[in-house]
């Protein structure tokens, strides 16, 4: 179980973003050397910081009420629960796709929503997340691609990245 003593090594975690007025009745627990303050808490930790992501030996990652943009100063809330240990060699990572947002993200299999959905490195995690985008964002994967039906292509295709290890060029020429 993680705590205060602990949270800030090699996690994984998901924070919520939080309402400025969730601090108005805490007391500073700890100031990073990069300005993140953090907030202690029994169920869990509040974070105040511009900076989201790979923080230290930790992935961080803020889930936004709204529009996010890096070095705007936010409020995140996860509890001690939500913390899962993180390494660069362990498969602990899975991949998801908002189809609405056209978004993808990765998640920790220790979460309540892991399905047994493929499990990657962290290495191949980026590296996947990297194609999926191509996927997402352009249209020039298919460029030597004869497809009749390209958004239904593409949906397969962008689910056989999530949910499978084939190669990228091995997906695509399936497709032929």
């Amino acid at each position: 179980m993680y705590n205060r003593n602990n949270f800030h090594k090699h996690t994984f975690c998901l924070f919520q973003q939080v309402d400025n007025s969730e601090l108005s009745n805490l007391k500073l627990s700890y100031k990073s050397n990069s300005g993140s303050e953090y907030y202690f808490t029994e169920v869990g930790v509040f974070r105040k910081s511009n900076h989201w992501g790979r923080a230290a030996n930790c992935r961080w990652r803020l889930i936004p009420n709204s529009e996010y943009k890096n070095q705007k100063e936010i409020i995140g809330f996860a509890n001690w629960t939500d913390f899962y240990p993180n390494n660069e060699t362990e498969k602990l990572f899975y991949i998801e796709i908002d189809w609405d947002k056209e978004e993808v993200h990765f998640n920790h299999k220790n979460n309540p929503n892991y399905n047994n959905q493929v499990v990657r490195n962290a290495a191949d995690t980026a590296k996947r997340i990297k194609e999926i985008k191509e996927v997402l964002q352009s249209n020039s994967w298919a460029k030597y691609l004869n497809l009749d039906d390209f958004e239904a292509k593409k949906r397969k295709i962008l689910s056989d990245l999530m949910n499978t290890t084939e190669t990228f060029v091995n997906l695509k020429s399936k497709l032929k």
